[in-house]
């Protein structure tokens, strides 16, 4: 087992919160809970009082719904959100615990998994029955890298909406799991400014739209996620797509194809960089 296995999420979109669940999975899945300790119960939704009868439980798998890990116990299933600034780091047992460091579940074979979270807006939840059919998930989109998700799926959803193009991206209604990195790489690799009304877009927009999403998401994979303030995989490493972004965060500089100004938008309360002459 490793010494120190974690994943700091500032922004957990999805390529971020996948590359936890693989770092993590192999090291838990198999594992009984000899313990729980649960030192702070008020994150963004309160740890139910179920969760402290954890011990003895297995965890059989971790898989991901959206930007939710789920983990799947041997009795029932666990609901996790790692907020804007939460992570999941197992530790040795002999370490001190951290500020901020609000639960652990300490494993027979050694080691214990601690959540930290300094703006408490991550989550830990019990779900008993389908954890696909709990509110928090139930209404949720197609995963973007699955086959419900594709330029038809798109062109669809778009039809007659007044919206943004990059609002309805990160609705998760429509598509789960890609947020502000994401959508404003896939619009400019795809030649669409973000403030465009998706109803405007045509098929063949809504085709490279969805070719461009899937090429930036398994992109993002290959290079373990986004490393914009401290995020690291789960083998402490961090990711480095964030050294091939071509405009997020980069509003004002110039453009990497034709070295115009980016420019500035305000979407649904997020800043959005876009070439005026490279998207349309």
């Amino acid at each position: 087992m490793h010494p120190f296995l974690s994943s700091v999420l500032p922004m957990p979109e999805l390529p971020e919160v996948e590359t936890t669940r693989r770092g993590l999975a192999p090291a838990l899945c198999g594992q009984r809970i000899v313990a729980v300790t649960i030192r702070r119960r008020d994150l963004r939704q309160p740890i139910p009082a179920d969760i402290d009868k954890l011990a003895g439980y297995t965890f059989v798998a971790l898989r991901r719904r959206g930007k939710y890990l789920i983990a799947d116990l041997d009795h029932g299933h666990l609901l996790i959100h790692l907020g804007m600034s939460g992570s999941l780091a197992l530790v040795s047992t002999a370490q001190a615990w951290r500020t901020h460091e609000h639960w652990g579940m300490r494993l027979a074979a050694g080691g214990e998994l601690r959540y930290h979270d300094p703006r408490r807006f991550g989550c830990l939840l019990w779900v008993d029955a389908d954890p696909e059919r709990h509110p928090l998930l139930a209404d949720l989109g197609p995963e973007p890298l699955s086959p419900d998700f594709d330029a038809d799926h798109l062109y669809r959803a778009s039809r007659g909406r007044k919206m943004a193009i990059k609002s309805l991206l990160m609705d998760a209604h429509c598509v789960v799991g890609i947020g502000n990195i994401y959508a404003q790489e896939a619009l400019f690799a795809a030649g669409l400014r973000p403030q465009r009304p998706a109803g405007s877009l045509r098929r063949t927009d809504c085709q490279r739209l969805h070719a461009a999403v899937l090429a930036q998401l398994e992109a993002a994979l290959r290079a373990g996620g986004s490393s914009l303030r401290d995020y690291v995989n789960a083998q402490g490493e961090l990711g480095y797509f964030q050294t091939t972004l071509k405009v997020y965060g980069r509003a004002g500089l110039p453009c990497q194809r034709c070295l115009a100004p980016l420019q500035q938008v305000r979407l649904s309360g997020r800043s959005s960089a876009y070439c005026q002459h490279c998207q349309r």
